[in-house]
């Protein structure tokens, strides 16, 4: 068995673990999902998704939080715009062909199928969880996407976890104050914000991870 194979066994197993410990206790459990998207606009159907990267980030089953070993169960896609319109300052910001992807992009409908079938898969029985930082621009991009181009989205209309918010009440300070340079270092992941979908939702996991699992100093900025 080679390193990949045997890092998504490893990491299978321990979602099995938390089922299995939510079947014993009668509970649900969380089968979180980091996502990233990088977009060609602000909003969804008038512009276009035209990458994102999605990594299993770990699992909760109400009183134990166990993270993966590593981030090695991954999913990304390059897709087609499904429009004429976009921004050119979106563009510079992620640096992806548009022209390319015209030509070369995944079409939304199998890759939105692709991506839930490959979710569902890993979560099993557990309820999966999209988790971002913040959560409100790419969960509206991507419920939208799954919704239009599938029927329904793999985390159904509420499933998801804000990291800003999680960190501002744990830190004590408003949501205003909760963006990623607050966080203490302890918190902070070891790779860099590079704006390559899956890159940041790797990223992202390690965030959630650390602050999920953190205690919090609540009373004033960290």
């Amino acid at each position: 068995m080679n390193a990949v194979l045997a890092a998504q066994h490893a990491d299978e197993s321990i979602v099995m673990e938390g089922m299995n410990r939510a079947n014993s206790n009668g509970r649900a459990v969380d089968a979180y999902f980091s996502a990233d998207v990088e977009t060609d606009g602000p909003i969804p159907g008038p512009y276009s998704i035209l990458s994102f990267g999605l990594v299993y980030a770990g699992v909760f089953d109400g009183s134990r939080f166990t993270q993966p070993e590593n981030y090695a169960q991954t999913f990304y896609r390059e897709l087609k715009p499904i429009s004429e319109e976009f921004q050119s300052d979106a563009l510079r910001v992620n640096g992806l062909d548009r022209n390319r992807l015209l030509k070369e992009g995944a079409s939304p409908d199998s890759a939105m199928a692709e991506a839930r079938r490959w979710i569902e898969g890993i979560a099993g029985s557990a309820k999966p969880v999209l988790v971002a930082y913040p959560l409100s621009f790419d969960w509206s991009w991507l419920y939208w996407y799954f919704v239009r181009f599938t029927g329904a989205s793999p985390f159904n209309h509420s499933l998801c976890f804000d990291i800003k918010t999680a960190f501002a009440v744990k830190a004590g300070i408003p949501i205003a104050e909760a963006g990623k340079s607050k966080l203490l270092p302890s918190l902070r992941p070891r790779g860099k914000h590079t704006h390559h979908a899956l890159e940041d939702a790797i990223e992202q996991a390690e965030i959630f991870a650390n602050v999920f699992q953190w205690e919090g100093t609540r009373g004033g900025t960290p």
